[in-house]
């Protein structure tokens, strides 16, 4: 019953479409009161729609044009998906999850690659790097074989080889990758969830000199279960479930005793360590330390004196609640949101440990860290 529901659904929205082309077909030909060039940009159109992949060529040709996008998104997706076409704007519709699947091009970044070594030259303490790959790294089976030209496991085994025995580079592709039955990713996002930070946690703060905390000492608050992430928004499958945006407390003696949000302008507020108001926002994921901002500082009741700066973009956002047990102080960096130089931010020598945390996309294409870093490398 659903294949035939399907089927009609598929047949209704090709007769739309196929209006929609005879429609805009004759108001190429003889309405454009534009002049030729718009003439010649609707056919070009029509050509391109003619020849090529049907499902992403309607949605880039016809999707801006409307006033409704989301809707034509959602129809799109839907439409593709009846028609047994899976990738819709470059994310892979699957039976549970979305995926994105447009990164098969992806090549590391060297220039980023060689600020965190002139970084980890020019810096008195040590220097550790986690790589961690999205969902199409750890659900790569369940992608079409033609876009496993570059696994994500290969972008991040090539970006550590970048690197020399001055960055301590830590695996968490084999963690998650033996997890990937667990909910250690979202369902409509790239990124991790909590849960896949904590088992990432278990080994990262290993080689930062701590024993892991056990998981049965959290508490867990599922602070929303309507997360639609970016690769639902790139979407509007509807089919995908909403996701958990988790909360986790540890039962220990380790208080949060104050965080402070710096701003590019030098200002400072006072901040609550979770973002609550997010939470009835459009960005759900501002929930977790600094999202949106160019940096964090977040003090505990810990007495041991030892500070960590982390340096990373989202992932790192919901990995640093499970470091505060272990630390008088953690500073949080996101490059993404910063316009100077990180002195300009932190002293960084009062710090006796710099962890890298990125997602290998944020590692990919260009450097994510230039500006940040430029002032280790010059002279290079």
């Amino acid at each position: 019953m659903n294949r035939i529901s399907n089927v009609i659904t598929a047949l209704s929205v090709t007769l739309f479409i196929a209006v929609m082309l005879v429609l805009t077909l004759i108001s190429a030909v003889t309405g454009d009161k534009h002049g030729d060039t718009g003439k010649v940009s609707k056919l070009s159109r029509i050509i391109s729609l003619i020849d090529g992949s049907m499902g992403e060529k309607l949605t880039k040709g016809f999707a801006d044009s409307f006033s409704g996008r989301i809707d034509w998104v959602a129809i799109d997706a839907k439409t593709e998906s009846a028609l047994c076409e899976s990738i819709v704007n470059g994310v892979y519709i699957g039976d549970s999850r979305l995926i994105a699947a447009d990164n098969t091009g992806s090549t590391v970044s060297e220039e980023c690659a060689h600020s965190i070594l002139s970084y980890a030259h020019g810096y008195d303490g040590a220097v550790c790097l986690v790589a961690v790959p999205g969902s199409a790294g750890v659900y790569s089976e369940l992608l079409p074989e033609y876009m496993d030209s570059h696994t994500q496991k290969q972008l991040i085994d090539r970006f550590y080889e970048l690197l020399d025995t001055g960055v301590r580079r830590i695996d968490a592709y084999n963690r998650l990758k033996m997890l990937s039955d667990n909910y250690v990713y979202y369902r409509s996002d790239n990124k991790w969830t909590s849960y896949g930070a904590y088992c990432v946690y278990r080994t990262v703060i290993q080689k930062l000199g701590f024993q892991p905390l056990s998981y049965d000492k959290y508490s867990i608050e599922h602070a929303s279960d309507s997360y639609c992430g970016d690769l639902y928004s790139r979407t509007q499958y509807m089919r995908c479930s909403p996701d958990l945006l988790d909360i986790y407390t540890y039962d220990g003696d380790t208080e949060v005793t104050g965080c402070t949000l710096h701003e590019n302008d030098g200002t400072v507020t006072e901040c609550p360590l979770y973002n609550r108001e997010a939470l009835r926002s459009d960005n759900l994921y501002a929930l977790y330390p600094g999202v949106g901002h160019p940096m964090i500082n977040i003090r505990t009741s810990n007495a041991n004196g030892r500070k960590l700066l982390v340096i990373g973009d989202d992932f790192a956002a919901s990995f640093v609640p499970f470091l505060l047990q272990h630390y008088s102080e953690v500073t949080v960096i996101y490059p993404e949101h910063t316009t100077g130089p990180l002195s300009s931010y932190i002293n960084n020598g009062e710090y006796e440990r710099t962890l890298f945390l990125f997602g290998i996309d944020s590692l990919c294409g260009g450097n994510i860290l230039e500006g940040l870093l430029d002032e280790y490398t010059k002279g290079d």
